[in-house]
């Protein structure tokens, strides 16, 4: 398999090589998380003579011996050598039963420098605090951003890469596959096995149908604004009565997975968090079209989902603005900046480019305004905002 070095992520893991934090690298399946820290590995190796690594790969057989807590304590002790840098990097480590144990223990121990990856559902955020006694420093990558896709297959007209990109996605293992229908084979198997059982196994879900249909939904409405109720009225038929907050329940499952992202409504002039109503978007736009096919494609919500996971990437906080009755589809903080984003996929209409500026040009303060759109055009300004080419500004 081709392999190019996502340096963003490499850098992120280098810049805190030192500090007694337990590095946890986290993202959805088959983004890459094992790659990475085979990158770092190697690259600790290429630099640091200095190094003893310690990497266990839950992944391989011969790594049967460490699956609980203790042979894997045990073990990793074993491989300690006095005076030098001894790094741990373990790979899928909720393989391994009551691992929390071990790592706990080896961090404690003040030998160490501990990396390690896991399955999305069984190594949430939301319980690195609960499951390990020392302080966590989380790494979250996502697939393939389209920079990193032109430079995997080499591309250099951006217009052109941008056209395949919006319907093959950013998880790099259905590259290898060159027929389309086997790429989308990949991808619903990506998503079925492996994100969605993951779930099932964690929280023991026993409806499994309903999980399915609530994801399939949920990829059928991105960048929507829905609530569990709303989803739960939709999908109630006439023999079943879905509860809202089994729906709200599921939601939060297929977000811990990083299926899915929550993003919050904020109101501009209000200066507030709105409770009701979010959007989500998918983790890869690759899975909506292996899972419900391409007829009836909607590009412009796939773009919008586009530009909400390069937002996420480049570390931005996101909201959906709401100015009065209107919508600006994307508010991004990150500390002192904020920027107010509109996307549309084509605004040669000119009514079309009217209503999505209208909302721009009604914001009074000096934050900057873009809107990215599928123009195929060099940049330009209308009375202050910034009008891009999505595949310009993905590659910024």
């Amino acid at each position: 398999m081709k392999l190019i070095e996502r340096t963003e992520y490499l850098n992120k893991l280098l810049s805190v090589m030192g500090t007694p934090d337990i590095k946890v690298i986290t993202g959805v399946r088959r983004s890459g998380k094992s790659k990475l820290l085979e990158a770092f590995r190697d690259h600790i190796q290429k630099t640091n003579p200095n190094a003893n690594i310690i990497h266990i790969n839950f992944n391989m057989p011969e790594y049967d011996a460490y699956l609980s807590y203790r042979p894997l304590y045990d073990f990793v002790n074993s491989q300690y050598q006095q005076g030098r840098d001894n790094i741990v990097l373990i790979d899928e480590v909720q393989m391994c039963r009551d691992f929390e144990k071990a790592i706990n223990g080896l961090h404690a121990s003040e030998k160490y420098e501990i990396y390690i990856t896991g399955s999305n559902a069984f190594l949430l955020s939301s319980d690195l605090a609960t499951l390990f006694t020392g302080r966590t420093f989380e790494i979250s990558i996502f697939p393939f951003s389209f920079a990193e896709y032109m430079k995997y297959f080499g591309y250099t007209d951006s217009y052109s890469a941008f056209e395949t990109y919006l319907t093959e996605g950013g998880m790099a293992g259905s590259y290898l596959y060159k027929n389309r229908g086997d790429k989308f084979n990949y991808l619903s198997d990506v998503y079925s096995t492996l994100i969605v059982r993951d779930i099932r196994q964690k929280y023991k879900i026993r409806n499994v149908e309903l999980l399915d249909r609530i994801a399939d939904f949920m990829m059928d409405n991105i960048a929507n604004l829905v609530s569990a109720r709303s989803i739960a009225d939709t999908l109630t038929g006439n023999k079943d009565k879905i509860n809202h907050k089994t729906v709200g329940s599921y939601l939060q499952y297929l977000c811990n997975a990083f299926a899915f992202y929550r993003i919050r409504r904020y109101d501009i002039h209000g200066k507030k968090y709105l409770t009701t109503n979010d959007k989500y978007y998918l983790s890869d736009h690759g899975f909506r079209y292996a899972k419900l096919g391409t007829k009836n494609m909607d590009y412009g919500r796939v773009m919008e989902n586009i530009v909400a996971l390069e937002l996420l990437r480049r570390g931005y906080e996101v909201y959906v603005g709401v100015l009065y009755k209107k919508e600006i589809d994307f508010v991004a903080i990150k500390r002192s900046e904020k920027i107010y984003i509109q996307v549309s996929d084509n605004i040669s209409d000119e009514k079309t480019f009217t209503r999505e500026v209208s909302p721009l040009l009604a914001i009074r303060d000096a934050c900057p305004k873009m809107l990215i759109a599928n123009t195929r055009h060099e940049e330009y300004q209308y009375e202050g905002i910034r009008i891009v080419d999505i595949s310009k500004w993905l590659l910024e």
